[in-house]
């Protein structure tokens, strides 16, 4: 690629801004708004028990009991509800690939937890189908439950269980591999633009993600607002901040002719006051934007959650109108002008600056709907939760090849199925952000500019 170079004055405009913004204003509102039958919640703003991942690292404070469990028969069981309910509300947990399920509360109290028999597998039953236990504030100032084991009883063996790719949990972490490849997409799609016009690696593109599902936490629980209105303000907001950075921030830096090093560190920098600025608007645990458990789906072996597919719809509407505005908008073939080579670009005739602020815009509002997506899929989002997968977005625009959009969504796929299918091939399920990582070196050892990108000439 070659080097990008601080965009010269303007000497014209790009052309269908209003119709790509448009374009993309209806791609984001039309699947939302099918949304409208999550409903909404009306929830005081505290720290709710949440479902996370099962390998999710949980620390026990003043403010945050953890529990967690494994559930075997023979074999782990995956896929396995568990319905809850407590202070912090109703919710539902599923076991995950290695079986195991985490709850984190952030309220003292007495827990109920229910094995909803009827997911078990054929051969296995429960004795002891409902455990209760009690959250309380301990000597050490943590939350801590009475008992600290789950024991739900589980007697006899998976009938005709198959070990290995070929059983059903290849099937459903093929397709939970898929959904975080999907939602990851949305964010690493923003993140390759924002590299291909302006030359810049956006560290802080992560927090924007936990933006978008910290500003829907806060509009439906303390403003209480319907999910589908604050979801859509939400999107609206987190676009706006990319206009604000552009106009404040980056733009008035590429003029006083900082250099991409300096500029990235000051990525590096917002990354971290965001940070610290979620932890004080809303503290360290983790907050649902929905409170209401999630309602399990089930189809052709597979079980996900009504949230779940409603998100990777969505991903893949507005994943599909992006791929569409780039290659049929004028502005698509601008974008694409501009990241191939500015100087021309502007030379032409292209409004570069005009690219670039439309660019910060999309690209901080497709963040902003990962993170509403990511905080429904999980069941939860905290301040840190951007900084969790910001390896893993770097990997999928890197994989696909620097600055290619197209790119970027394919290497989100790939990334997310490596994620997801690392614990089947009886790998830890601890090195699934590893292996990750270990398939995009491999990968670029053989192909250092990615699977979409051009070579350039060194030298």
């Amino acid at each position: 690629m070659p080097t990008l170079q601080p965009p010269l004055a303007a000497r014209g405009r790009a052309p269908g801004g209003r119709a790509l913004l448009g374009l993309l204003a209806l791609a984001l509102l039309v699947p939302l708004l099918s949304l409208i039958g999550a409903g909404s919640a009306h929830a005081a703003p505290l720290p709710a028990a949440v479902v996370t991942e099962p390998e999710a690292a949980c620390t026990p404070g003043p403010d945050t009991g953890c529990l967690r469990g494994t559930l075997r028969a023979g074999e782990v069981l995956s896929g396995i509800d568990i319905e809850v309910s407590g202070p912090d509300g109703d919710q539902l947990l599923t076991t995950g690939e290695n079986g195991g399920f985490l709850l984190q509360v952030g309220q003292e109290g007495e827990y109920v937890l229910r094995l909803v028999e009827d997911t078990l597998p054929e051969g296995v039953t429960a004795t002891n189908a409902e455990l209760t236990f009690k959250a309380a504030l301990a000597a050490n100032d943590t939350i801590q439950f009475t008992p600290r084991a789950v024991n739900f009883g589980l007697q006899g063996t998976v009938e005709g269980a198959a070990v290995g790719v070929g059983s059903n949990l290849f099937l459903q972490s093929t397709v939970s591999g898929l959904r975080l490849g999907l939602l990851l997409a949305l964010a690493a799609v923003g993140l390759s633009l924002i590299y291909g016009t302006t030359g810049l690696s956006s560290f802080s593109h992560a927090e924007q993600v936990t933006l978008g599902g910290m500003v829907a936490f806060m509009m439906v629980n303390w403003w209480g607002l319907p999910f589908l209105l604050a979801a859509v303000l939400t999107v609206l907001v987190c676009g706006f901040t990319g206009y604000i950075q552009h106009v404040i921030l980056w733009k008035p830096l590429r003029r006083k002719g900082l250099g991409l090093v300096q500029l990235m560190i000051v990525t590096i920098g917002l990354s971290l006051a965001m940070q610290y600025m979620f932890q004080v608007l809303v503290g360290a645990g983790t907050v649902r934007v929905i409170r209401e458990a999630p309602t399990p789906v089930t189809f052709g072996g597979v079980r996900l959650t009504d949230q779940s597919l409603w998100a990777m719809g969505i991903a893949v509407i507005v994943l599909t109108a992006v791929g569409f505005a780039l290659l049929r908008t004028r502005l698509g073939r601008a974008t694409r002008a501009v990241s191939d080579n500015p100087a021309l670009a502007e030379a032409s005739g292209i409004d570069v600056d005009k690219v670039v602020r439309l660019v910060w815009i999309i690209a901080t509002a497709l963040a902003g709907l990962a993170g509403i997506m990511l905080a429904l899929v999980l069941n939860g989002i905290k301040w840190d939760s951007g900084m969790q997968i910001l390896l893993l977005l770097f990997a999928a625009v890197t994989l696909g090849g620097l600055g290619t959009a197209f790119g970027a969504l394919i290497g989100a796929i790939v990334i997310g199925l490596v994620v997801e299918l690392t614990p089947v091939f009886g790998l830890p399920g601890d090195l699934k952000y590893a292996m990750a990582l270990l398939i995009l070196i491999l990968l670029l050892l053989v192909r250092p500019q990615g699977l979409l990108g051009k070579a350039a000439r060194v030298g």
